[in-house]
C-alpha cells in the first residue's frame, strides 16, 4: 500500500537540522497525549532523531517523568523493551 520502502522518511529527517527534529518529536509527544499510540511515539522519535540516545533525549526533555512511567506501564507486553530504553 505505502511502497516497499520502511524507512518512515529516515534519509528525509537525515536532511533536517536538530531544531527540526526537536519540533517534530515535540509535536508527536502532543499527539500522543491526544491519543497517538505510545509504538508510533517511540519508532517515530526514534526515526526523526537519527538514533536511540537522541531520542531518549528528546522525548526526556518533552514528557514529565510521570508521562513516561504512565507509558512504559501503559504498553504493550512488545513495545515494553523499547519504551524503557526510551523513557527511563
Amino acid at each position: 500500500m505505502f511502497g516497499t520502502s520502511s524507512d518512515l522518511g529516515a534519509s528525509l529527517f537525515k536532511t533536517w537540522t536538530e531544531k527540526q527534529r526537536s519540533d517534530e518529536i515535540e509535536k508527536l509527544v502532543q499527539g500522543f497525549r491526544n491519543g497517538v499510540p505510545i509504538g508510533i511515539l517511540l519508532k517515530m522519535s526514534e526515526t526523526i532523531a537519527g538514533d536511540t540516545k537522541k531520542a531518549k533525549k528528546y522525548l526526556k526533555k518533552y514528557m514529565t517523568i510521570a508521562e513516561r512511567i504512565a507509558a512504559i506501564e501503559s504498553a504493550d507486553a512488545a513495545i515494553v523493551p523499547i519504551a524503557k530504553l526510551l523513557l527511563s
